[in-house]
């Protein structure tokens, strides 16, 4: 099958992240994909820290993974420590994280896209598009190969006219030791695309031989790990590699502070915006100047590596500065460095002009994923990846696109985020942004998501079978609580053992279950429900729903009906040709911001800022609601 000849139904530029999982996305659903990318070895490449998950990111981890995504499992077989952070707090807080074996993690991506049918890879530098009008026919390569598609997704990262800064150095390339990419940005701006520049950075890599973790904190996993994925292909970790913590101090402080009139941050080089929320260490110190110490957590590359992940210390000072900085934290006295930290500029495309399948606007069958999209982060990326590869294999099939509400998903609230706000700083992603973070925990992930990724031909009849079991037997479980009478004789022993009132007479176990306190394992010496769990098998998966459910069933109920509400909206439609200046009583705001961003229904529009009630309550009159 020759490049010359083949139209493919998919091409994905790029191979990070994104261009992974939309690559994998299009492939499963039955489409004839390209990966094309500058350089085979670098798939899914960890540029900067070598982990998954997080704070909202380990939900987002774990969408991927009820969706049919490769990300969860990927990270699974590559860790080397798992943290389940916030646990003491609600569940809705929960978030798994991992470090992962940065190398492992690249060569399983690989391995698992390279046994993914209907999926070809080509390595070489997409510099130009080809349109028949305001549409998509395929790409144009530095090699001068003109590739024919139905569908492209360009997910090109940092790689767009991309410039490192170091000190008073600049240079182009997308990261360290690669080039830029040339070319697509000019022919998007010729179709009309508005463009515009941000900026990430990343710390430098140190020899671990040359530190001294004895003047650190260790920082080791869970003692009971967890996983990423729900399929039973990949286990929770036996052992695992601790990281550190250490600190910067005012010494520190006052050396990085002598590079300032030689930083690019701070010399005008650099104009674009970073990261609000992962800031270089002399942004930190700049903006907290209050502040007498920072964290660095030390965070090792892999199992068998002695490279070190300085994560804390992102910077783009001059060299002599980053060396004669960090000697002065302790533990890193006598560092050796692997490499320098930089920061990186790059193009994106404000996301306003994207719709939800993550298609453009202004060219049909051209879609955008990851941090073209103005986004930050392994897990952003992903999840968009995957998103865009479904609906661009769906395009391709003549079906409907496939999106996800807010009330649904993190990945809902993303897009939605991205396409209705817009962005102009690297967006992140936190629980914050959710409104309906007690439906999108982490551990229901699946229930919520794989009936729909089954639905479309992602989610395989494994993952279905899997969840129909878990809500199943969750359910079945419930109920035998519900019906269970717990004498006092029986229940006022965990009682006084966790200092709580007991009880005078029988009781229904489903109401004295609810006390916070209480945790399923206390239950369990109450022999009638240990023996249901014992002779049903039941395992901490489903224990762990019945929990939840029995402590928090209230505060899910009251935001399911909240969603429901704005659910309603939903289903009011507003036409694309829509002329929102026929509309008298709107404020010019309101019609200048609906008319730019051209929002599909009127929950959308009530969420684009400078849009107020007032103007949706017009709106709904106008339309006869």
């Amino acid at each position: 099958m020759s490049l010359f000849t083949t139209t493919y139904d998919v091409i994905v530029v790029g191979g990070g992240h994104a261009g992974s999982e939309a690559a994998a996305a299009s492939a499963n659903m039955g489409a004839k994909t390209l990966l094309i990318t500058m350089n085979l070895q670098n798939i899914a490449q960890m540029s900067c820290n070598p982990a998954m998950g997080g704070i909202a990111k380990g939900q987002i981890v774990r969408e991927i993974d009820a969706l049919g995504g490769y990300s969860g499992i990927v990270t699974d077989k590559t860790a080397i420590q798992f943290k389940m952070l916030n646990k003491s707090k609600g569940p809705a807080m929960w978030s798994p994280r991992a470090q992962s074996d940065r190398m492992q993690f690249a060569e399983c991506w690989r391995t698992m896209l390279e046994q993914t049918d209907n999926l070809d890879f080509y390595q070489d530098s997409v510099n130009g598009l080809i349109f028949d009008d305001n549409t998509i026919t395929g790409v144009k390569t530095v090699l001068g190969l003109n590739i024919k598609a139905k569908t492209v997704i360009l997910t090109a990262g940092t790689f767009l006219n991309g410039l490192i800064h170091i000190g008073e150095k600049t240079f182009g390339g997308g990261r360290a030791g690669e080039g830029a990419s040339t070319g697509v940005t000019e022919d998007l701006v010729k179709k009309g695309f508005e463009a515009g520049r941000m900026k990430t950075g990343t710390p430098p890599r140190v020899d671990g031989r040359s530190l001294d973790y004895t003047k650190m904190t260790e920082q080791p996993g869970d003692e009971k790990t967890e996983k990423f994925s729900y399929l039973p292909i990949t286990s929770p970790l036996q052992k695992q590699r601790s990281c550190y913590l250490t600190y910067t101090n005012q010494t520190t402080h006052d050396l990085l502070r002598e590079g300032f009139d030689r930083s690019p941050m701070f010399n005008g080089r650099i104009k674009s915006t970073g990261p609000r929320y992962c800031p270089s260490v002399e942004d930190k110190i700049n903006r907290f100047a209050d502040k007498e110490r920072h964290q660095i957590f030390v965070e090792p590359e892999g199992w068998n590596t002695v490279e070190i992940y300085v994560n804390g210390f992102s910077t783009s000072l001059p060299e002599d500065i980053q060396d004669k900085a960090i000697r002065s934290i302790a533990g890193f006295e006598n560092v050796k460095f692997f490499r320098y930290g930089y920061a990186i500029e790059y193009d994106y495309f404000p996301p306003t002009q994207l719709t939800h399948s993550l298609e453009t606007k202004l060219v049909e069958n051209l879609f955008f994923a990851g941090q073209i999209n103005g986004t930050t982060g392994y897990e952003e990326a992903a999840s968009q990846g995957l998103m865009a590869g479904v609906n661009a294999a769906l395009k391709t099939q003549n079906k409907e696109p496939f999106i996800l509400k807010r009330s649904e998903a993190y990945i809902g609230v993303l897009i939605d985020d991205l396409i209705t706000k817009g962005t102009e700083e690297p967006y992140r992603m936190f629980t914050s942004r959710a409104e309906y973070r007690t439906l999108l925990r982490q551990d229901n992930a699946d229930l919520r998501l794989t009936p729909k990724a089954h639905k479309i031909g992602l989610a395989s009849d494994e993952r279905l079978e899997r969840v129909i079991r878990k809500k199943k037997e969750t359910e079945n479980l419930i109920q035998f609580i519900k019906d269970l009478s717990v004498t006092k004789d029986e229940i006022n022993p965990i009682l006084e053992s966790k200092k709580l009132a007991p009880i005078n007479q029988s009781m229904k176990l489903y109401k004295i279950a609810a006390r916070p306190q209480l945790n399923f394992s206390d239950l369990l010496s109450i022999h009638k429900l240990n023996e249901y769990v014992v002779l049903n098998n039941i395992g901490s998966e489903i224990t762990e729903q019945v929990e939840i459910h029995l402590k928090y069933s209230g505060y899910i109920e009251k935001e399911k009906n909240n969603a429901d509400k704005l659910n309603r909206l939903e289903n009011v439609p507003i036409p694309s040709s829509f002329d929102y200046t026929r509309v008298k009583s709107l404020s010019y705001e309101a019609i200048e911001k609906l008319t730019k961003i051209k929002p599909t229904t009127i929950s959308q529009a009530s969420r684009i800022s400078g849009v107020s009630p007032s103007d949706i309550s017009v709106l709904l009159v106008f339309m006869g609601r």
